[in-house]
């Protein structure tokens, strides 16, 4: 599946590596009904998540964002499902960047997913189970628990930079 016209530019981003391995899964979809997505149950087993994760209609950001992390060569944190628990990985920051993990706050839960831009009033976000798909949201500032930034052992990628976007879409409300 390819991304919409408004953001084809991050097809042609070269990084940081976890946005590009993020950018592989787009388009991935939950199945619906009783059957599971062969690519979720993967990234169950390949995130040693799968004696816990068994199918895709349980919520899923958690295990896409520890996935896409472990393919980048980042380590999640410890229960990587539960998505507030994202808010003590990598190292915190006060603005997003490119490739940026964000924390949500969604009812008594959580969402996590991935910066690849913001307008006055949200970020927009590629991540996993937002309709049921890995694709791009615009969720309010407001309901921003957190800002991580991979933890780079050498330089940070000059590709980690905030990008000013136009709100084009209405905000998310629920990601699943």
């Amino acid at each position: 599946m390819s991304l919409p016209k408004h953001y084809a530019w991050l097809s042609s981003e070269p990084g940081p590596r976890i946005l590009v391995e993020a950018l592989k899964t787009y388009g991935t979809i939950e199945m619906p009904g009783p059957g599971d997505n062969p690519s979720i149950l993967a990234w169950a087993k390949r995130t040693a998540l799968d004696r816990v994760y068994r199918d895709d209609a349980t919520a899923w950001c958690g295990l896409w964002m520890a996935y896409v992390a472990l393919q980048a060569g980042w380590e999640p944190p410890l229960n990587p499902l539960w998505a507030r628990n994202w808010v003590a990985w990598g190292t915190g920051q006060k603005a997003g960047a490119l490739g940026d993990v964000l924390v949500f706050a969604r009812g008594k839960g959580g969402h996590v997913g991935m910066y690849v831009g913001e307008d006055a009033e949200a970020f927009h976000v590629l991540g996993g189970n937002q309709s049921d798909r890995v694709m791009i949201k615009r969720i309010a500032k407001n309901r921003l628990l957190g800002i991580r930034r991979c933890p780079w052992r050498i330089n940070q990628p000059q590709t980690v930079r905030p990008v000013v976007l136009a709100a084009s879409g209405s905000l998310s409300t629920n990601e699943a």
